[in-house]
């Protein structure tokens, strides 16, 4: 719960951050040239931004780091674009296991026909590993990817589902875009490009760009990534990624329900939230608008943010770059050696780009 936009509350003085760094990053080069394109797979947009924060300096721990894929138990493609096909992809996240890509030389979009769908019964781990040269796009039209562990249809396996320690879900070397969950139902929604509930979630090195969700709603969220829930509540890890034009009624990148976070040597750029209303939504309104780059609600939760810059984002309600609300005040949000800027809300904040309700905010 949050307040509504009704009432807001008092912005507070802004307090020191001890590290700036710019989110301005090159581009990676242009390949010479590339095999031609089928109609599945197609040369990457130019002029992406690198992941993460160059930055950066949090350290990573053993837990966030990228899975080692020199051994993959599958690999997506035989060498060309054309090879690189939604079909294979869904086959391989359905088969589990480590995947990793082999579409030729140059960079390539997948465009995914349908969402790929974890199989709960089907090994511990699911790695994908896209090398720097991978992008799944949902077109405009669908999600990208779904893990849920209470989902009876991915082989329901116990009755402790949201408690369930696999399947570990690792995404890591590639770009996701145009994910787009709009009109998803199911567990409230949310996840244009990830959708996940129970297991592990990690992501390494990977970009977010330009990923929708539905426009209205007070509790929904996540233009990128929704998470509901985690084995042991073990943080989700994000470690030198960027998340950028992400569009959602509340978490422009990022958002959770009772979820923990550790977000190391990011970037969030350019990510809205655009509901209208807050939540509980005011009277008249759909609700939403708030957290523009993370929306975070429930209890008992950490969420951690290192080494990470966070500009430019903009929520329509509250918490221009973050929300953080722990509705028994046990909740802790940690920022150090990041840079905010540039976060504005329409709404209600504890201090700039940020509104906070919990135990302890430290920066």
């Amino acid at each position: 719960m949050s307040p509504s936009s009704t009432a807001p509350v008092p912005a507070s003085p802004s307090a020191s951050v001890s590290t700036s760094v710019s989110a301005s990053v090159s581009a990676p080069p242009t390949p010479r040239s590339s095999p031609t394109p089928g109609p599945a797979a197609s040369k990457r947009p130019q002029a992406l931004p690198s992941p993460g924060n160059p930055g950066g300096a949090a350290t990573v721990p053993a837990a966030a780091q990228a899975v080692d894929t020199r051994r993959p138990d599958r690999v997506v493609g035989q060498g060309t674009p054309s090879s690189c096909t939604s079909a294979a992809v869904v086959a391989a996240v359905a088969a589990g296991g480590v995947i990793t890509f082999n579409c030729g030389p140059a960079p390539v979009t997948i465009t995914m026909k349908a969402t790929a769908k974890v199989r709960n019964d089907h090994g511990p781990d699911v790695v994908l590993d896209g090398g720097g040269r991978v992008t799944l796009s949902g077109g405009g039209q669908r999600r990208i990817l779904y893990q849920n562990t209470c989902d009876e249809a991915q082989r329901f396996t116990t009755s402790h589902c949201q408690d369930q320690p696999t399947p570990r879900l690792t995404v890591q070397n590639l770009t996701f875009t145009r994910g787009n969950a709009t009109g998803e139902t199911a567990e409230g929604g949310g996840g244009g490009a990830i959708f996940v509930r129970g297991g592990r979630l990690k992501v390494v090195n990977s970009r977010f760009i330009d990923n929708r969700c539905d426009r209205t709603g007070p509790d929904l969220g996540g233009a990128a990534i929704r998470v509901l829930s985690q084995s042991e509540n073990r943080p989700v890890y994000v470690v030198h990624s960027t998340f950028t034009g992400g569009r959602c009624s509340n978490g422009g990148a990022l958002s959770s329900i009772g979820v923990s976070w550790t977000v190391l040597n990011s970037v969030f750029t350019g990510n809205q939230a655009i509901g209208r209303g807050a939540n509980p939504a005011k009277a008249g309104t759909p609700g939403g608008g708030s957290g523009g780059a993370i929306y975070t609600d429930g209890n008992t939760f950490t969420v951690d943010v290192k080494g990470t810059v966070m500009r430019e984002n903009h929520a329509n309600e509250g918490g221009g770059a973050i929300f953080f609300v722990s509705n028994d005040r046990t909740g802790t949000l940690t920022i150090a050696r990041s840079t905010l800027k540039s976060n504005p809300s329409d709404g209600f904040e504890t201090q700039p780009g940020i509104f906070f309700l919990g135990a302890k905010l430290s920066r």
